[in-house]
């Protein structure tokens, strides 16, 4: 969907030019009901869990409780176990929502919830539900579930018709990504909803990170939720979408009641079936980490107009997390530093701190021109100390090994070639604190889109992102480094050596002939 966006704005930016921003065509807010999160959730199930598993008081003033959710399969099962146990509320808020098996399954979790009477608020960013008006608009009609759009498009048919008179508009998207059940537990991090995202597309696999947390942190959580369903960017979905026809909620009912029971789903469903999570929180003996854990996110109004230096995401976070004075690893699927971020990040090798920046390959990654706009800082970065590491397509199985001869049979299977790719968006510091949510380091997450995350003060998710690092890198990437020339070269670590290649690995030429060609053009701030 980046792809889609990238291609979309530079194809507006540089053949229309900046064309006028203004929501011409979208119809009036009046008459919009607004609506807050529930205060009284503290007697459902999961609020008695989270108050049973709260440490003594004196260690848990100001504290949430952290799970990590690094494995897909368990990532998928958290939010199907958090949407079940959900007794008064789920506010939903995503950039993605695809018309797969993941997401009608979750769809059809979202029925059952509003049907034993639980409030549904579904708040997704309108550039990313491809094909789902007619379903969103069945869903819309359940009393208890409410759909919104975020700074919509007027243009159903063919979206990207928009772009040619909205495309200032148009080009802010919100990028969050949450699950919140009864206001007492939440999913943050940086997966959309979606097949490859839970690893099962065959075409690619995204390595991701989500965090549940439980406590304090999901409350406010809620109350940025608040903040986007109410702001003027969010539009409910039958101001834009022509409402759902007679009888077409009960089709959906219908359909969304077989997904279960559909072959392509049993791996989803064997992983609800077999997760213990549910069951270990509402019994207290799910391990929560109970730390310091502050959300940081942009104001929505950053889709609508400028927002000061000082209230991005990017500056709030820098003031959350602090300096570094040892390490730093910047985990970025689409990092684009530009010269300023390069700048800062050499200032900070300087200074004695060793930093490592994972990235995905230009044969990894989905977006041609992001890998371009970073390529560009490589051998600055490299100058000044950085360790630079591009994830490789087929990370997790060397394509020489058993394990990777069967990581090949089982796409064939699936009727595809499933490449891997970093979607994660994760920093962690001095093994001290870490940062885990929806934002990238590149000009698009830090002035386009609005982005979320949590700040984590956990020395043991610090130290493990670190440490699992150490474990990976040398078979999922390649590491850039200089030659004595001063050219780069990609080191690559296999079963049968050490490989170096002068040029970028397994990217065929015309995509790095592409990436070449925009490179060199004034396109970094679209990004």
């Amino acid at each position: 969907m980046k792809t889609a966006l990238a291609v979309l704005a530079i194809l507006a930016a540089l053949l229309l030019g900046a064309l006028s921003g203004c929501a011409a065509g979208l119809p009036p807010q009046n008459g919009r009901a607004p609506s807050t999160h529930l205060t009284d959730t503290a007697g459902t199930a999961l609020g008695r869990a989270v108050r049973e598993a709260l440490p003594t008081a004196g260690t848990a003033a100001g504290r949430s409780g952290i799970y990590p959710l690094p494995a897909a399969s368990d990532a998928f099962a958290a939010r199907v176990l958090l949407m079940r146990a959900a007794e008064r509320s789920l506010d939903l808020q995503y950039y993605i929502w695809h018309d797969d098996i993941t997401g009608r399954l979750l769809m059809h979790e979202a029925v059952r919830a509003a049907d034993r009477g639980v409030r549904v608020r579904l708040l997704l960013d309108d550039h990313g539900i491809a094909g789902l008006d007619a379903d969103l608009a069945a869903l819309d009609a359940h009393p208890g579930i409410e759909v919104r759009l975020f700074n919509p498009y007027v243009q159903r048919g063919f979206k990207a018709l928009g772009y040619l008179t909205e495309f200032e508009r148009l080009n802010h998207r919100m990028h969050n990504k949450s699950l919140t059940a009864d206001v007492q537990a939440t999913i943050v991090g940086g997966r959309n909803v979606g097949d490859a995202y839970f690893g099962i597309d065959p075409r690619v696999r995204f390595a991701d990170l989500d965090v549940l947390a439980a406590g304090t942190v999901a409350a406010d959580v809620a109350r940025a939720f608040d903040e986007y369903w109410n702001s003027d960017a969010a539009y409910p979905l039958a101001a834009v979408v022509r409402p759902a026809p007679d009888g077409a909620q009960d089709g959906l009912r219908s359909r969304l009641a077989t997904q279960p029971d559909a072959p392509e789903a049993a791996r989803f469903v064997q992983a609800v079936s077999e997760a213990r999570l549910l069951d270990r929180l509402l019994s207290g003996t799910l391990a929560l980490e109970w730390v310091p854990v502050r959300l940081v996110y942009d104001t929505p109004a950053k889709a609508s107009r400028e927002v000061a230096d000082a209230d991005l995401l990017l500056a709030r976070l820098a003031r959350a997390l602090g300096p570094a004075t040892s390490s730093m690893d910047l985990i970025s699927p689409y990092f684009v530093p530009g010269e300023r971020g390069t700048q800062v990040l050499a200032r900070q090798a300087a200074q004695g701190v060793r930093m490592r920046i994972v990235t995905n390959s230009l044969a990894a990654t989905d977006v041609t021109a992001v890998h371009a706009g970073y390529a560009k800082h490589r051998a600055e970065l490299l100058r000044v100390g950085v360790r630079l590491f591009e994830i490789r397509p087929d990370a997790g199985a060397d394509p020489g090994t058993d394990a990777g001869r069967d990581a090949r049979s089982t796409d064939r299977a699936r009727g595809g070639s499933s490449s891997a790719s970093l979607h994660g968006k994760t920093f962690a510091l001095d093994g001290t604190r870490a940062f885990v949510g929806s934002f990238n380091l590149d000009p698009r997450s830090t002035r386009l889109n609005t982005e979320m995350g949590l700040v984590i003060e956990s020395a043991a998710l610090a130290q493990g992102i670190a440490d699992g690092l150490d474990a990976a890198l040398a078979r999922a990437a390649y590491e850039v480094r200089l030659t004595a020339s001063g050219a780069l070269e990609w080191i690559e670590h296999t079963s049968a050596g050490e490989v170096r290649h002068a040029s970028e690995p397994r990217a065929g030429l015309g995509r790095r002939i592409a990436a070449s060609v925009l490179s060199v053009l004034p396109i970094d701030w679209l990004l």
